[in-house]
């Protein structure tokens, strides 16, 4: 009398998987050709998207050399006459990082070296010919002008899209913890420019962050030579020198070092194989999805002549 239910259990769920795979079966045509769709359509878009390249640069944090024992024995008395001589090299790499990915510097760069079209109007890049296929829907280089939208807009890029592109599709900054380390990583449909930007970025922060501190050096010598000619104590007027010189210092050495705040460990190369897109990958889910799809599709039309 006990196996009587445990009997019909098993019987109903033996019943329900016939039904599940007779009803598979029976629309087993449909699976497949909505896989098949799939799997094409997934496979047109693998291969309407350009190949994507990657380089990357090891970067260290410079030795900070102008922050040295006068800089030490000096602060207290610096402070004193309204200065900072101090300067921290973590501050200083972290400031780099934040100002690589500031409006204002990614803006500079872009006009700089006159990257308006390779990034907003380059739809290709031919390795042959080694130069960049515009999308003439774009730009028109025979006019050198940008073309219009059906709403009759300029589709000239503005130094706000130029920046969002940049950052969103091109740039990566990532960071060690444990060691330090720097790295920035740049996209792109060309190769020699993956590798060129990157180039560019570096020296291009190193630079900004130079002149941005001999400026303040040269701010502050401006400042110590002005209170030098106020004073009479000659005390003071010895102090004065000292801070003058541990400025110029500062000075002297930024003026000397290309590399300033970073370090360039493993410089970056042109790259050779793409990075994206994984075009297997994106064929083998499109085609898993249509599989998953067509099942949808065959239950709910079971759903459907039942109702």
């Amino acid at each position: 009398m006990n196996q009587g239910p445990e009997q019909n259990h098993y019987s109903d769920d033996e019943i329900d998987l016939r039904a599940l795979f007779a009803t598979l079966w029976r629309g087993k045509w449909t699976i497949l050709a909505t896989t098949f769709l799939f799997a094409v359509a997934g496979v047109a878009y693998a291969l309407s998207k350009p190949n994507i390249y990657q380089a990357s640069v090891l970067l260290a944090p410079a030795q900070d050399e102008s922050g040295g024992s006068l800089g030490g024995q000096l602060g207290g008395l610096a402070s004193l006459a309204g200065i900072n001589i101090g300067g921290g090299g973590a501050n200083q790499t972290v400031v780099a990082k934040e100002v690589l990915q500031s409006h204002a510097f990614l803006a500079s760069f872009i006009r700089r070296h006159n990257l308006k079209i390779p990034l907003m109007a380059a739809k290709a890049w031919d390795t042959e010919k080694q130069n960049w296929v515009i999308d003439r829907k774009i730009y028109n280089p025979n006019a050198d002008e940008w073309q219009t939208g059906e709403d009759g807009i300029s589709l000239e890029p503005t130094a706000w899209d130029m920046v969002k592109k940049f950052k969103e599709d091109h740039l990566a900054i990532s960071n060690n913890i444990e060691t330090g380390m720097v790295t920035i990583s740049v996209k792109s449909k060309s190769p020699p420019a993956a590798k060129n930007w990157a180039e560019l970025l570096v020296n291009d922060v190193n630079e900004h962050m130079r002149r941005k501190d001999v400026k303040k050096a040269q701010a502050r010598i401006a400042y110590l030579e002005a209170k030098l000619n106020q004073t009479g104590l000659a005390d003071m007027k010895q102090v004065f020198y000292q801070l003058i010189e541990s400025e110029t210092r500062t000075v002297m050495l930024a003026s000397a070092h290309n590399e300033y705040v970073f370090e360039t460990i493993d410089p970056p190369v042109a790259p050779q194989d793409k990075s994206e897109p994984n075009r297997a990958f994106i064929s083998v889910i499109s085609t898993l999805v249509g599989g998953v799809f067509g099942v949808l599709i065959v239950f709910l039309l079971r759903v459907f002549r039942r109702n």
